[in-house]
């Protein structure tokens, strides 16, 4: 026992230093009248380290990873602590739609572009920075298909990381097939069509008017207009593509296809990682994890990265 006691508490002072060794900065990067928050993090006592940029997925998401008082996985921050630990430097940044000041110049343009202007913006920041020996871009989920366009700006290295392989219409459609069945995605199916042919949906059904509202119809078309299976040949650096076996939004179905199209990148698929991130051993945990910080992270996917920006 007393052996036992020792050695753990060598890990506690070991963890400890490491957090103190690590300098935090607030950044604060403007696309013109919208302002994108963000911080970096990396260890003082390296001359020069890799980078992360993270781009985040779907909906309000902050630089945590966190949308609300609902959603609270904290799996972005999560992920930057452990790979600072790592020896990675890490940038997050909240995405355009978690700032509630930013909102009436966003509904002025409503553009899936706008997601990849702001990515650009992030890595130009860095870009040619002596404290960093490359750029390594990971895009979650949404974030996957808007790094995809943004690599261009100049980065090191990719990773896909529980990135959808098909137009976003499609992608949309299956997940309400299996969710709510085939009546509700029949109509989302044939509401993505009107919207994709007429550049408008002349009567949204009620059910759905929180996805095909007018304003946002113009943003859909935009986001629908890109097949990530065709944008993935486009990328020329190292690249991996990840995905859990517990995702319930995008599948291991979607990394495969994604590898098919880009063969020369390196497929990992994760046992028990869902798409938050975490690892979830019983199912009625899924759902779950996303409202808390205290589900665990991979580590097979902390390992899994680390290993690829450092090869």
């Amino acid at each position: 026992m007393k052996s036992f006691m020792t050695l753990s508490f060598f890990f506690i002072i070991t963890i400890s230093l490491a957090q103190n060794n690590i300098v935090s900065e607030e950044i604060m990067l403007k696309n013109d009248s919208i302002q994108l928050p963000g911080t970096l993090t990396y260890s003082k006592t390296l001359k020069i380290q890799p980078l992360v940029i993270f781009i985040h997925g779907s909906g309000n998401v902050d630089r945590n990873g966190n949308q609300g008082p609902q959603y609270q996985a904290s799996y972005i921050k999560q992920l930057s602590e452990v790979l600072n630990r790592n020896d990675i430097a890490f940038y997050r940044y909240d995405k355009r739609t978690s700032t509630a000041s930013n909102m009436k110049f966003i509904m002025k343009e409503l553009s899936f572009n706008k997601f990849v202007e702001d990515a650009k913006l992030a890595i130009n920041k860095f870009k040619g920075d002596s404290r960093f020996s490359g750029i390594t871009l990971i895009g979650h989920s949404q974030g996957a298909l808007v790094a995809m366009l943004s690599s261009e700006a100049g980065v090191d290295k990719y990773i896909s990381l529980a990135g959808p392989s098909e137009a976003f219409d499609i992608t949309i459609t299956k997940q309400v097939r299996i969710q709510n069945g085939d009546s509700l995605a029949n109509i989302v199916e044939s509401h993505f069509k009107e919207l994709k042919t007429t550049g408008t949906i002349a009567k949204v059904n009620p059910s759905l008017m929180a996805m095909f509202n007018k304003p946002t119809q113009p943003f859909l078309i935009s986001w629908a207009a890109y097949n990530p299976s065709e944008e993935i040949k486009k990328i020329t650096v190292p690249t991996l593509i990840i995905n859990g076996t517990k995702d319930l939004q995008v599948f291991e179905e979607d990394a495969q296809t994604l590898h098919k199209a880009k063969p020369d990148a390196k497929l990992v698929l994760i046992k028990n990682m869902n798409h938050v991130l975490k690892t979830i051993i019983n199912d009625d945990d899924n759902s779950k994890s996303y409202s808390s910080p205290d589900f665990p992270l991979s580590e097979i996917l902390v390992t899994t990265i680390a290993e690829f920006i450092k090869k």
